[in-house]
């Protein structure tokens, strides 16, 4: 299993999804002075579902893993096209990707875990909208270079971890 790693049009279309969350969350300085913490949770189901987005581009196999493959593909290639075509960039450069850190077998069925959560939560929740932009922002940004990738390696190790003590114990 081989990891797909962005280009900097991936990178783009993660950044730009971030960009408009952030622009639609906002809810002017005011408000986030006076309440900060009621306005910073209402960002958790999409922090939640960037982390989900960023474990699945690290080398989960299967049908998950092709999904977010595909999805980074595609991203890709609409990144690549909107900064050639749109400002005159160049096409398929790659993003200095974060270290790669494989998951385990049981860092894997945490992962599965999580996709069940996040199909049912997405499906049910009134943030479904909000859980897939999170994870479509993650899968592009998960195996690119700043802060975004590098959070990807403790990401994988949490989960590695989880699978582990807690998973794991049950097998």
């Amino acid at each position: 299993m081989n990891v797909q790693y962005v280009t900097f049009g991936g990178v783009t279309v993660g950044v730009c999804i971030l960009v408009a969350v952030l622009v639609e969350w906002w809810p002017g300085l005011r408000p986030l002075r006076k309440d900060p913490l009621r306005h910073l949770g209402t960002l958790l189901p999409f922090l939640l579902a960037w982390a989900y987005g960023a474990l699945t581009i690290l080398g989960v196999g299967g049908l998950i893993g092709w999904a977010a493959r595909t999805t980074l593909w595609i991203s890709n290639w609409l990144g690549d096209a909107a900064l050639v075509w749109g400002v005159g960039g160049s096409v398929g450069q790659h993003g200095n990707g974060a270290r790669y850190v494989p998951l385990t077998v049981t860092g894997a069925g945490v992962v599965l875990i999580l996709t069940v959560a996040m199909a049912a939560a997405a499906k049910k929740s009134k943030y479904g909208d909000v859980l897939k932009k999170g994870t479509w922002c993650g899968v592009c940004l998960g195996t690119s270079a700043g802060v975004a990738g590098f959070a990807a390696v403790p990401l994988a190790q949490a989960a590695n971890w989880l699978g582990t003590t807690v998973y794991g114990a049950f097998a």
